[in-house]
């Protein structure tokens, strides 16, 4: 009788905190994060012309069509990077390497002060066709990204990745990967306030 407690009182523990990966207020904030980001891109690309979407300051910089393929190539990118570091096994000893809170991983990435180079494979150059055919696969993405938050069990805490602002945990990289879109879809305002920009 002793033995079965004690098996069931260590069921009841497990089933406490293995499957609670993430509490519902940071999937809550993250979900929010993420819905956030999607609106404001769609709304400042919203109703753009041929003119206004292809439009370059200078011939080395890039247009609003070219950020958004960026954008959307970077998302996939990352979200399997993230989905990558859920195949090792969760490590919460690592927890002491991470050195940024989740706001500072959300501040450093959408500030606009420190300029980065893109990787080769995810610069802008027609991968996914044309603007049309980038937004609308950054759409379905960020649908699928979303559902993965509303439902996932995964123990985002507890995997971590080496990024440029340091370590971070799993949950920690969907921000970055949030962060990232806010970013650039920053590019493309000030773009659009650029002088010279069609009207």
């Amino acid at each position: 009788m002793k033995s079965l407690l004690f098996i069931m009182a260590l069921v009841t523990l497990f089933s406490f905190t293995a499957f609670d990966p993430i509490t519902d207020k940071e999937r809550t904030e993250l979900l929010s994060y993420r819905e956030s980001a999607k609106a404001l891109l769609l709304k400042e690309t919203k109703g753009l012309s041929g003119a206004q979407l292809n439009w370059k300051a200078t011939d080395s910089t890039w247009s609003i069509a070219n950020c958004v393929e960026h954008i959307t190539l970077t998302e996939k990118s990352i979200f399997d990077w993230a989905m990558g570091t859920l195949k090792e096994p969760a490590d919460p000893a690592k927890r002491t390497e991470v050195k940024v809170t989740d706001e500072q991983v959300k501040g450093m990435l959408e500030s606009r002060e420190q300029k980065a180079k893109a990787p080769e494979t995810l610069k802008p150059g027609g991968q996914l066709g044309d603007y049309k055919k980038a937004i609308s696969t950054y759409a379905q993405q960020a649908t699928g990204f979303e559902k993965y938050i509303k439902t996932t069990k995964d123990d985002l805490r507890n995997h971590f990745a080496k990024t440029p602002v340091g370590t971070v945990d799993t949950y920690q990289l969907l921000l970055f990967l949030t962060a990232h879109t806010k970013r650039h879809t920053a590019q493309i305002i000030e773009i659009k306030s650029m002088p010279g920009f069609p009207k």
